[in-house]
């Protein structure tokens, strides 16, 4: 089971406010919670009427594997919690090179300019007998 730190939006309309909770990652954002750690509440007039958390809980859970949310991470970065850190991904979504992976490129650009100047030689070669049989036919 994935468990994750994430907010569960309540309130009404045009004002939010959140709870911090534990859930499956499976389970919908506003649905069924393993654990509530605080509040956040993003439009309180005083900066320390916005948050109420209790950090040792969520402590606990990321020691046991809870994924913030990337909301949830900047909160608790910002009360000195550091959560376990993602592995940074290349906003492309490819692969990192790697010298193996430098080299079989290497290897393939090689292989496909042996290709291309194959092709260049056979249609050198079609062009020059194209070249001689219409020499031919004027001839005769």
């Amino acid at each position: 089971m994935a468990v994750v730190i994430r907010m569960k939006r309540t309130g009404r309309k045009n004002r939010p406010f959140y709870r911090i909770s534990v859930a499956d990652s499976r389970d919908p954002r506003d649905g069924r919670t393993l654990e509530s750690l605080g509040l956040y509440d993003p439009i309180a007039p005083k900066a320390e009427m916005q948050l109420k958390l209790d950090v040792e809980r969520a402590r606990y859970w990321i020691s046991k594997g809870a994924r913030p949310s990337e909301t949830v991470a900047s909160i608790l970065r910002r009360l000195g919690v550091q959560p376990a850190a993602k592995p940074k991904r290349d906003r492309s979504g490819r692969k990192k090179a790697t010298a193996t992976s430098a080299r079989r490129k290497a290897d393939k650009a090689a292989r496909t300019l042996a290709k291309g100047e194959r092709r260049t030689a056979r249609r050198k070669a079609a062009a020059e007998a194209r070249k001689q049989s219409a020499a031919a036919e004027a001839q005769s």
